[in-house]
């Protein structure tokens, strides 16, 4: 990807060096609602803005490592016991400040992609504060550490990442390359926008009459359309010539590695598909090339039909 010289967001948050509060209750109270925009959609399509959640890029490896349900960590509660932070400095190696640089930049054409998009529809794009945390962090919706993997919390409006989850990405889950990586960045934001235009609040209404397996197949469908944002992403990528060869693929290889089907036979020899809720491999490969080939919010409606 071409990213260097380019200019970075302000919506950067470093809190990398502070000491948050441990692991908490994530669970508990609504989403609040912001209303909402709505995508254009084209063609009489929903676009996406019917019901559910939506947060870790890697969610389904919680339920597997930690026993803890990922759906429980999806409604902004603010449980999370003691949470003084204790400031030191911030890391300034050469590698980690080359991926904050990074970072900035792509969340800098995030904004400019999506502040375009809701500037057709007459509203103004807010754009989510990007958190850079280290070991842990406490946020609206409660505490969390490194190994929830990259999140967005819908409470503060804010996408967490620890930058080591980059190296647990190249070298646990085999995906490599700077395309992958602003992938992952692009997804979050992607749960921003259902955010704001109301997918999550809705979800949190209905899911006290969803059963737990209803429930991880609406998950599914959110967690596609954040892949599909991320395809266009990438196409608006494209199209300000940040592509380089190969970058798609690397963002499709770590669509194919992260998927539910292929995580849980890494970590447990088998899947179970009942447990999905991110997609399997094949479902988040499609969904992030049809918002690549398209370049349309309006064509990532996952909520009708089959997936």
């Amino acid at each position: 990807m071409k990213w260097r010289g380019r200019q970075q967001s302000s919506n950067i948050e470093d809190r990398r060096g502070q000491t948050g509060g441990g692991l908490g209750g994530l669970g508990g109270s609504p989403f609040g609602n912001r209303g909402g925009v709505r995508l254009p959609t084209g063609g009489g399509a929903r676009g996406g803005m019917g019901s559910i959640l939506g947060i870790v890029v890697v969610l389904g490896l919680i339920w597997l490592v930690t026993g803890t349900n990922p759906l429980d960590m999806l409604t902004g509660s603010t449980n999370s016991g003691t949470t003084a932070n204790s400031s030191s400095q911030v890391p300034t190696t050469g590698e980690q400040s080359e991926l904050r640089d990074f970072v900035g930049v792509v969340v800098k054409e995030t904004e400019d992609l999506w502040g375009g998009v809701f500037a057709q529809q007459n509203e103004t794009y807010p754009a989510p504060k990007v958190v850079l945390f280290s070991n842990q962090v406490d946020t609206a919706c409660g505490a969390a550490d490194s190994s929830t993997g990259p999140f967005y919390c819908p409470g503060d409006q804010k996408v967490y990442i620890d930058l080591s989850f980059y190296d647990q990405l190249r070298e646990q889950f085999g995906a490599p390359g700077d395309f992958a990586q602003a992938y992952v960045l692009a997804h979050e934001v992607g749960h921003h926008i259902q955010n704001i235009t109301g997918v999550l609040p809705e979800f949190n209404q209905r899911r006290a009459s969803m059963s737990q397996e209803e429930a991880n197949a609406y998950s599914v469908r959110v967690e596609l359309q954040a892949d599909c944002y991320a395809g266009v992403w990438a196409n608006y990528a494209g199209q300000e010539d940040l592509l380089d060869n190969g970058d798609i693929e690397e963002a499709l290889n770590a669509a194919n590695q992260i998927g539910d089907d292929t995580l849980q036979k890494r970590m447990q020899g088998f899947a179970v598909p009942k447990t999905f809720n991110h997609g399997t491999s094949a479902q988040r490969k499609t969904w992030f090339e049809r918002g690549y080939t398209s370049g349309n919010p309006g064509d990532c409606d996952t909520f009708s039909g089959n997936v």
